[in-house]
């Protein structure tokens, strides 16, 4: 079966629900032909199009060598309802908020999305650094699982 057959294409208005105002995903790096793929807790700005990343860095962080040397990202959210998968892809460029260039735009952004903390490191929360990413997408995406046809 081809992705035509199983998946439907799905308009920004629901690629916007589907984002929410935050979640988790997966961010994809690449560095060279090296990929590198993450989850992450992200937050959605709808009005914007941006998508706001809250990163943790542990002591000697591949995910921090992978972002200097990537300009680029792509983040892949999925869901699971009972009718079926969804999936969006933002892809763009990554840039870091210096917390010194945090506006008032910005926290007025952020506080309206939720970004929910997630973590995966063996350090405890209090002793990892964060640092705040913007994704501005030069290009969303997002596919739904094709209903089936008639009665089964």
């Amino acid at each position: 079966m081809n992705k035509d057959e199983s998946a439907v294409v799905i308009e920004r208005e629901e690629i916007d629900e589907l984002l929410g105002a935050g979640g988790v995903g997966v961010l994809a790096l690449a560095a060279d032909d090296d990929p590198y793929a993450i989850p992450v807790s992200y937050g959605y700005d709808a009005d914007v199009g941006d998508v706001y990343l809250r990163l943790g860095f542990g002591e000697d962080s591949e995910k921090r060598d992978y972002l200097d040397r990537s300009a680029r990202g792509a983040l892949v959210v999925t869901v699971e309802e009972d009718s079926g998968w969804a999936s969006v892809v933002v892809r763009g460029p990554l840039t870091e908020i210096p917390e010194s260039s945090v506006d008032g735009t910005i926290v007025e952004a952020i506080r309206s999305i939720d970004i929910p903390f997630f973590t995966i490191y063996e350090e405890p929360p209090r002793d990892l650094e964060y640092q705040l990413y913007r994704l501005h997408p030069d290009e969303i995406t997002g596919r739904r699982e094709k209903p089936p046809v008639g009665i089964e």
